[in-house]
C-alpha cells in the first residue's frame, strides 16, 4: 500500500510537470497519480503492452496520468484556450 502512495506521488508530479508546468500539492499528486496507473495499466493492456518492475510502473503510471489531465482539460476546458 506504501509503495502504491510513492509510485502514484512520482507518477503524478510527473503529470503534472509534463502537462501543467507545475504540481498537484501532495495529495492531489497521489490521486493523479493513482487514477493514472489504472488508466495507464488499461491503455497498456489493449495494446497488448506490460510494464514490470518499479521503473515500468512509474511510467506507465505517468503516461496514464497525463491521458487522464488530458481528459479532465477537454471537460473543464483550459484556461490557455481561447475562443476568437
Amino acid at each position: 500500500m506504501l509503495w502504491t502512495l510513492i509510485i502514484g506521488l512520482i507518477a503524478g508530479w510527473l503529470a503534472g510537470m509534463i502537462s501543467r508546468g507545475s504540481s498537484f500539492g501532495l495529495f492531489g499528486n497521489i490521486i493523479v497519480g493513482i487514477v493514472g496507473a489504472y488508466v495507464g495499466g488499461f491503455l497498456f493492456n489493449l495494446i497488448g503492452l506490460n510494464a514490470y518492475g518499479t521503473i515500468g510502473g512509474i511510467i506507465v503510471s505517468t503516461i496514464g496520468a497525463v491521458a487522464f489531465l488530458w481528459v479532465v482539460n477537454m471537460f473543464t476546458g483550459s484556461k490557455r484556450r481561447r475562443l476568437n
